[in-house]
Order: C-alpha cells, then structure tokens, then sequence
C-alpha cells in the first residue's frame, strides 16, 4: 500500500474512546439505587467509557491494596474518580475516639493510592468527598438522635479533611459533595437525594454527583 494511503487511512480513524474508571465503595457502585450510578451518568456527558470497579463495603486499604490488580485498565484510562472512607469510619462510628485515627489512615491509603496512580501515568484523578459518611437526612435524625447526628458530622468532615489533604498531597483533585446534598449553608434536609435507607443516593442525588465532577480534559 502506498504511504499516501497509509497516511490517510489513519487520518480518517476514528479516534479511540477515552475511559474513564472508577474505584470506591457502594455510592460509586449505585447500591440501593435501582438507577444509573454516577459514574455511568458522568462518562456519557465526556463521551468516555465508564469502566466502573467500585464495590460495596470497600475501604481505602482495600483500594490502595487492588490498584496493582487494576493495571490493564488503569493504562489507558483517561481519568480516575475515586470515592472511598466511608466505610473506614462507619465502621467505628459508635467509638468517636478513633474517628481521627481513622481519618489519619484513609488521608494515607488515599494518597498512597493517588501517587500510585499518577505515578503510572500523569492523569487526572478526582477524589470526591462525602455529604455525610452514615445515615443523612430524616433517616438519620430518627435514627440517631441529635447526639448521633452530631457525631456523624464530626465524622463526615474528618474524613473530608483527610480526602482533601491527600488529594492535595498526591496531585489529585478534591471534589466536594457536600453542597449538592446539604446547600450552601449546609442547611438544607438531603432526604429527597436519598435512597429509603438514608445513606445511599437515589436517582437524583446520583445525578447531582455526576454533575459536580470536572469536565474531562
């Protein structure tokens, strides 16, 4: 084949589809939703392939242990979205004396896993914080009381603190959820963005994320 055809054949290619891949915990993977998780909802908007690896009950060690199985993907991935540290901290919100140790790992394994990332290949890497790491909304005032609820704002902005320290330790981009879900003033019931259970978005609160996330660049 001659090199002028050669030339134009591959000008004439169709540019190959940028992905985008996802790793977290059950927000990410849609629980409890029975709708489009974000991740999906924001890949359509870039034309970009969701290749969404988030699985419910993952923590930040998790993450950071399966990058290394995530290769293959993460090679050609356009970006990565990671939400994560929820779970670390659920899991001893009924002790707040460890919720800044707590917060202290996650900030580590987040970074850890960002720079593992970056390290691979310079792209982009957004770290979304949480509206709440438990139950929110009319859900978690029946549930947990005014002292509950106390602690589980304490709890969301620790781990909120963590996720922004290490995004910004790592080159990744912190991305707060926190206004979609609660307004401005942090005011706002986020019960019409929640799934029955309260801790889990609904079809709304998914779409709300996807929109808070950075166009692909």
């Amino acid at each position: 084949m001659p090199a002028a055809a050669v030339l134009v054949l591959a000008a004439c290619a169709a540019p190959a589809t940028p992905s985008v891949v996802t790793v977290g915990d059950s927000v990410p993977a849609g629980s409890n939703c029975g709708c489009t998780p974000f991740p999906a909802l924001y890949a359509t908007t870039q034309h970009a392939t969701d290749v969404n690896r988030a699985v419910p009950g993952t923590t930040s060690a998790d993450v950071r242990a399966a990058l290394p199985t995530e290769r293959a993907v993460l090679s050609s991935a356009a970006e990565v979205v990671i939400m994560i540290g929820a779970n670390d901290i659920a899991d001893v919100f009924d002790d707040p004396s460890r919720y800044a140790d707590v917060a202290s790992e996650v900030e580590q394994n987040v970074a850890a896993s960002v720079t593992q990332i970056r390290d691979a290949r310079k792209i982009p890497v957004i770290v979304l914080g949480y509206w709440n790491v438990v139950q929110d909304g009319q859900v978690g005032a029946a549930n947990y009381g005014p002292d509950g609820v106390a602690d589980a704002t304490r709890a969301t902005t620790l781990i909120n603190q963590a996720l922004q320290q290490a995004a910004a330790a790592s080159g990744g981009t912190y991305v707060s959820t926190a206004e979609a879900f609660h307004g401005d003033d942090g005011t706002d019931d986020p019960t019409g963005l929640l799934a029955p259970d309260g801790d889990h978005p609904n079809a709304a609160g998914q779409a709300a994320i996807a929109a808070l996330i950075p166009p692909l660049r």
